[in-house]
This record gives structure tokens, sequence and C-alpha cells, in this order.
């Protein structure tokens, strides 16, 4: 990431992509970003803080954040310690996160993987080795 002295608490929003913008290519930074636009397929946002995708919003990139909300319109892979799913989301593609809210009206189509710090459950299906 970018070398600061001095970094933006991670619920500041340091980044706006208003409603009548487009982006293509690749967002680095330590704050938060809001996005109210389209970023279009092939982009990539990475942050330290939080990713905030409004209603309007059409995004498909690869996204790597603290905390990802959702209420537009999401396409790609998400990385994040917690998702956001709220009413009128849409989000196709795979998840991996530690927390996943999903509001109802909010809708998923992919893989959702949550991981943990903790060591894995055993699988009750499995079959004992012998």
């Amino acid at each position: 990431m970018f070398r600061r002295d001095r970094r933006p608490e991670p619920d500041q929003i340091e980044v706006t992509l208003g409603s009548r913008a487009s982006l293509r290519g690749e967002l680095r930074c330590d704050g938060s970003v809001r996005i109210d636009g389209v970023v279009e397929e092939g982009s990539r946002i990475e942050t330290l803080g939080n990713v905030i995708i409004g209603s309007e919003a059409r995004v498909a990139a690869d996204i790597k954040a603290e905390t990802v909300s959702v209420a537009g319109a999401y396409k790609g892979n998400l990385e994040a310690r917690r998702v956001e799913l709220l009413a009128g989301g849409r989000v196709w593609g795979a998840i991996r996160v530690a927390s996943f809210l999903l509001d109802e009206g909010g809708y998923m189509h992919g893989e959702l993987v949550m991981l943990t710090e903790e060591a894995a459950p055993e699988d009750p299906w499995a079959t004992p080795a012998t």
C-alpha cells in the first residue's frame, strides 16, 4: 500500500466515484471508497479501509478491503473481513470473508467462503479413517 506518516481513519471516505463517472483499471488507497457510478470489468480495488457500493452502482472488479457494503450490483472476487449485502444489493462471484451479513432482499449467486482464525471444525459427514 501507500506509505504515509499518517493514515486516514478506515471509515473516512477518501475516494468517491460519482453516479456519472466510470473507472477502468486499478485503485489503491488507505481510506474508504464510495462508488455510485460504474467500475468496468477487469478492474481492481484495494484499500485498508471500507468499500461502499451505492444502490445505483455497477461494479465488475476484484475487491480487497476491510469491510464491503453492497447496495447496488457487484460482480467479481471479493476478499474482506466483513461483507454486508444490503436490501436490493446483488452479488455474482466469489466472496472470502470472516463475517457475512445478508439483509432480506439481498441476492447472491456464487461462492461464499467463511474464513476464521480458529481451526476449522471437523466435517460431520466425513468417513472416519481406518
